[in-house]
């Protein structure tokens, strides 16, 4: 049995070191690791960017240059619980800045696909308040947001 923290394969179309240059642009605390370049062993290009280890935030990821078979779904995200509304709008707007997308409830994909649930810890806290009025009033604003709007949700969720 391993004692190493897992570490996240992230599968790209031959961008893997340009999304952790990017991710590391997004969140500043990061690094680049080790960086694995195909052989005439192939299956790529000779010299190309095979893998490229990289860190944000203490998690650990291998980008994989795998090519077109496998892109990004909905069906895995990562959430970055913000402190506060100014940190969600700053993980909101870096992700969705050249070629990323909105989506619904603080939900969003950045340039390469992948999906990011950005999300202020007060708007956890409003839905999963332990009155099941205020969760629902407070799910029901979300459900119609695209950026979470936490005042927005206090008011929905204490409205009677």
């Amino acid at each position: 049995m391993t004692s190493n923290p897992f570490t996240t394969c992230l599968w790209f179309d031959g961008r893997a070191e340009e999304a952790a240059d990017f991710y590391l642009s997004v969140f500043k605390d990061g690094r680049i690791g080790r960086i694995g370049r195909y052989t005439d062993a192939g299956p790529g290009p000779v010299g190309e960017v095979m893998v490229v280890e990289f860190e944000i935030n203490g998690q650990r990821f291998i980008g994989l240059n795998g090519g077109p078979q496998f892109p990004f779904t909905e069906a895995v995200s990562f959430q970055i619980p913000c402190a506060d509304e100014a940190e969600a709008d700053y993980y909101y707007e870096a992700l969705t800045r050249d070629g990323g997308q909105e989506s619904a409830c603080g939900w969003v994909k950045d340039k390469f696909g992948l999906s990011w649930q950005v999300t202020p810890i007060e708007a956890i806290d409003l839905i999963s308040d332990p009155d099941p009025g205020r969760a629902a009033r407070a799910s029901a604003a979300m459900l119609r947001m695209k950026k979470l709007d936490v005042a927005e949700m206090r008011r929905a969720a204490d409205a009677v």
